[in-house]
């Protein structure tokens, strides 16, 4: 099991990039949500902006 771990070697590397990747991954994830939520905050206030003015 160890063997398949240090894949020749190049485990450190291999297993490094999968990480980096998953972290990427998650990030991207957190940032796209809180995107959103900050968009549909301003449209909201746009909306009821409007709302008031008409």
């Amino acid at each position: 099991m160890a063997e398949w771990f240090a894949m020749g070697g190049h485990g450190f590397y291999i297993w490094g990039s999968y990480a980096v990747t998953a972290l990427f991954m998650v990030v991207e994830t957190i940032l796209v949500v809180r995107r959103k939520r900050t968009l549909l905050q301003r449209l909201g206030r746009m909306m009821r902006m409007n709302s008031e003015v008409e």
